[in-house]
């Protein structure tokens, strides 16, 4: 069963965790536009395939969040 306990636990982990997934992401973007100024295109698709999958894997992390926050508001409506 879930609690607000275990709802705060995976918030903050999952907000650490796409914190530093979006670091990676500003990574690769600095990485893609130094490649595109240098004139080196063979860097722009995997930085892109890359950033990508990341925003993808964001986007289900906040996607849990919001879902287990239902399921807990539903379990117990008074909180």
């Amino acid at each position: 069963m879930e609690t607000r306990a275990q709802g705060l636990a995976l918030f903050t982990a999952i907000c650490f965790l796409v914190g530093t997934l979006v670091v990676i992401q500003l990574w690769l973007l600095a990485a893609a536009l130094e490649a595109a100024l240098a004139a080196e295109p063979g860097v722009l698709l995997p930085a892109t395939v890359a950033s990508v999958l990341l925003l993808l894997v964001n986007g289900g992390l906040v996607w849990y969040v919001v879902d287990f926050d239902r399921r807990l508001r539903k379990v117990s409506p008074d909180g």
